[in-house]
């Protein structure tokens, strides 16, 4: 099987919402949500940092992923853990930041162990583009490499976001990201517009209305999977993320970034997503089976079927 790696965030959250009230200490970050979400279909390997205050049954956590390779995971004696807090509306799109301590996020990124550096699927989690262009140069020959990203870099750092897409085969993020970063407010010609710029396929996430995919050989739509129970949305595009190319690399081939592998990931991406949003944290991924997802992933081909 190939291999995967993720860079991106370990945090400490503390969020509150309307259906589950308010819950601290929480373990979070882009890196977490998607290296667990990526484990119901391959191992992934993990390149973050955090400081020393980092919970031990958040280390535990962690390491009860047994296709979680952690080598790449930088515990910094004297720093502190990223933290974040949210409060979410009570329509659960939008939220609210509560406070936001960067910690071992202002300090230099962590290294990619030498192990690490024949990663062939590589996923660029949101942070600052230079960091990622970073971190995608100690990787020697992927064979697909994508990055997410956020409003804030659009804002702060569009030049840099701007070469890191000529060097990636594909890009996730948000309508209203596409939007800023374009003009465009027709998501399939933001889409069109980003492909431009290097990337063979882009991803845009619409929440519960579910994603587009504008690919160099087609564009799809796909729907949210309709969760009944939504409780946190944290995490939500982190967990699609790893289910998506936590299928493409489970799937492997010669062509991994084709317009029907991504298609058909999506799907997997979607259905990950939909459990993640039930509970706090990673407590409804760690509660489910390959045989879960598998369950609810035939009830939604189900569901999109047209013949």
């Amino acid at each position: 099987m190939m291999s995967l790696i993720v860079t991106g965030t370990i945090g400490i959250d503390t969020v509150e919402t309307p259906s589950g009230g308010r819950h601290e200490e929480l373990l979070g970050g882009s890196a977490v949500y998607f290296a667990a979400a990526a484990s119901f279909y391959c191992p992934s390997r993990m390149v973050a940092a955090v400081g020393d205050d980092f919970p031990a049954p958040f280390m535990k956590t962690l390491e009860s992923f047994n296709d979680l390779d952690l080598e790449g995971l930088e515990v910094r004696k004297g720093s502190k853990t990223f933290r974040w807090g949210g409060k979410y509306h009570d329509d659960m799109d939008q939220r609210d930041t509560l406070f936001t301590d960067l910690g071992v996020l202002e300090e230099a990124p962590p290294v990619v162990p030498e192990s690490f550096k024949d990663s062939q699927v590589v996923f660029l989690a949101n942070s600052h583009p230079m960091v990622q262009i970073g971190m995608l140069e100690q990787v020697k020959e992927p064979a697909l490499s994508v990055a997410d990203t956020m409003n804030l870099w659009i804002d702060i750092a569009k030049p840099e976001l701007t070469q890191l897409l000529g060097m990636v085969d594909g890009l996730v993020l948000n309508f209203d990201e596409a939007e800023q970063f374009t003009g465009h407010r027709n998501p399939v010609s933001a889409g069109k517009h980003l492909l431009e710029l290097g990337p063979r396929f882009v991803v845009i996430k619409k929440g519960e209305h579910g994603c587009i995919l504008v690919h160099r050989d087609g564009i799809c739509a796909l729907p949210a999977y309709p969760t009944e129970d939504v409780v946190d949305p944290t995490g939500a595009g982190d967990s699609f993320a790893g289910g998506l190319m936590g299928r493409l690399t489970a799937r492997g081939g010669h062509d991994l970034g084709s317009y029907e592998s991504v298609r058909e990931a999506l799907a997997h991406g979607t259905i990950v997503a939909s459990f993640n949003v039930e509970s706090f944290s990673l407590d409804r991924m760690r509660s489910i089976t390959r045989a879960d997802v598998n369950k609810r992933f035939d009830e939604f081909a189900q569901m999109v079927r047209l013949d």
